[in-house]
């Protein structure tokens, strides 16, 4: 990686908003999921859409527009092949596109494909139009989007609506606390030995056409510069006789996930009535954190790098170091689940020493030190938003199959499948987690059975290292509707898709 690349500012006129900001003060926000059915019509479209940049303005709009496609997009789109076979064999073949992908995302039983509403074969969207604004903008910005050309180019597969929780998911607990920090600075190589657990991660984690983790350029489609006689994308870092068309862009991750809120504190609250725990107590040990976002684990005494304001402070400073034993944020508790918070080695006390004996590979704590893969290269960055009424937890004890609740998970990734698709399968679908059997996340698991492995419907607990306990014969709570792969790409890529003549 040449030392010139590394500074070279990002360049935030052409990423997206929503990678940066997120839009949380936008409250008011749908998603559209549509089918390309008129592609001159669609491009001259998405060349005039006014997406919104990652740009920094002293006035925040009160309105923002991203848009992202699909592989069958690009194509419905006139992309040649060609181009299209430069994205990563993850996003061409689909979130649903094979049963062995499905049966490691734990799409099976309930979760199975064939039973989604959208993004099942013959059903994937070509094009998502995520709108936001403020609530008193949102209706007549949702009106100018879908005006003029959008009723020839597209077929409206469905929109997804979204709900203001005050910052709380629908089984009641604060939400959006835990996020990477990006390195927009651009600080520096990545691929050094990580003794420490930072949350400060490489922007080629996030952005295509940036050095990730291991200091090196994610696959992305590379245009010869004569298909772009415009001069419309960047040249390549890493090949600068090469145009880019993934730089600034990025992976979007879309689940549309269906929470039972009143099966959950139902169970539970019979749950506590057999253990002597209080249903919210119980709650909290499957999350990791208080409802109101504090973890079961204590804060670190120092901070932690690349935890800041925009981390939400405290309930974000803090690792599992202290907890060694599981004992009060349990092994399989989701927040574990999601960021086992860990580093390269396993850790151990200051100074060059230490540093040494770790290296050497002579510092493990325990046997569960080698179980789990560092953190680092499986972050994810989170921008899903709930759906559905508020259901408090009292509420739900009387609450029968009523309105639907659940979250439109997003996420972003450059790598589908080392990030995505890794922290689903080997983390929250994992029977084996952190040396664990039977269990599941214990929000997020299907409880279907897998080889070597005939029940997954546990979990085990302890409160402040007392004898452990196990609860049985959790039902699911979440259940996937529908999901795809997107790439959202930066603004120049997407202005010249949409120069295309197909």
């Amino acid at each position: 990686m040449a030392g010139s690349a590394m500074s070279v500012s990002p360049e935030f006129s052409d990423i997206q908003g929503i990678v940066r900001f997120g839009h949380r003060r936008l409250t008011a926000a749908c998603f559209f999921l549509l089918r390309i059915v008129d592609a001159a019509a669609a491009r001259r479209w998405l060349a005039q859409a006014p997406v919104t940049d990652a740009v920094q303005r002293d006035a925040p709009p009160d309105t923002a527009l991203q848009v992202a496609l699909t592989a069958e997009g690009l194509r419905a789109l006139g992309t040649p092949e060609g181009i299209v076979a430069g994205f990563s064999a993850e996003f061409i073949a689909g979130m649903a596109g094979d049963g062995n992908r499905s049966q490691r995302l734990g799409d099976v039983g309930g979760n199975a494909p064939a039973q989604w509403g959208w993004g099942r074969p013959g059903a994937v969207p070509h094009v998502l139009v995520m709108v936001y604004a403020t609530p008193a903008r949102f209706a007549a910005w949702r009106d100018e989007v879908t005006s003029g050309m959008w009723a020839r180019a597209f077929a409206l597969i469905g929109c997804l609506d979204t709900s203001d929780l005050g910052g709380r998911e629908p089984f009641g607990f604060a939400d959006g606390i835990s996020q990477p920090t990006l390195d927009w600075e651009r600080s520096g190589a990545f691929d050094n030995v990580q003794l420490d657990y930072r949350n400060l991660a490489a922007l080629g984690e996030f952005l295509l056409g940036y050095p990730n983790e291991y200091a090196r350029y994610t696959d992305r489609p590379l245009i010869d510069p004569a298909a772009d006689p415009s001069g419309l994308l960047p040249a390549a870092e890493d090949m600068p006789g090469r145009r880019d068309l993934g730089r600034n862009g990025t992976y979007l991750v879309l689940r549309d996930l269906s929470q039972d809120v009143g099966g959950f504190w139902q169970f539970l609250d019979r749950q506590g009535g057999e253990t002597g725990l209080a249903a919210q107590a119980l709650a909290e040990a499957m999350v990791g954190r208080t409802m109101d976002g504090a973890p079961l684990v204590p804060l670190s005494r120092g901070p932690v790098a690349g935890i800041g304001a925009e981390d939400h402070g405290p309930p974000n400073r803090f690792t599992f170091a202290d907890d060694p034993d599981g004992a009060r944020c349990p092994f399989g508790a989701h927040i574990r689940r999601v960021n086992p918070r860990n580093a390269d080695m396993p850790g151990g006390p200051g100074g060059a020493i230490s540093r040494l004996i770790r290296t050497a590979g002579f510092g493990r704590q325990g046997w569960r030190d080698d179980l789990v893969a560092p953190a680092r290269f499986h972050r994810i960055l989170r921008r899903g938003r709930p759906y559905g009424a508020k259901l408090t937890p009292e509420e739900a004890q009387h609450a029968g199959a009523g309105e639907e609740r659940g979250i439109r998970f997003i996420c972003l990734n450059a790598n589908i499948s080392r990030q995505f698709e890794f922290v689903q399968n080997a983390w929250v679908m994992g029977t084996k987690f952190n040396g664990l059997t039977a269990e599941s996340d214990p929000l997020l698991g299907n409880r279907q059975p897998v080889s070597g492995c005939p029940a997954t419907d546990s979990f085990t607990y302890s409160r402040d290292g007392a004898v452990r306990r196990r609860l049985r014969g959790i039902p699911q709570f979440v259940t996937v509707r529908g999901g795809a792969y997107f790439f959202l790409p930066g603004i120049r890529a997407l202005r010249y898709l949409a120069a295309m003549n197909g």
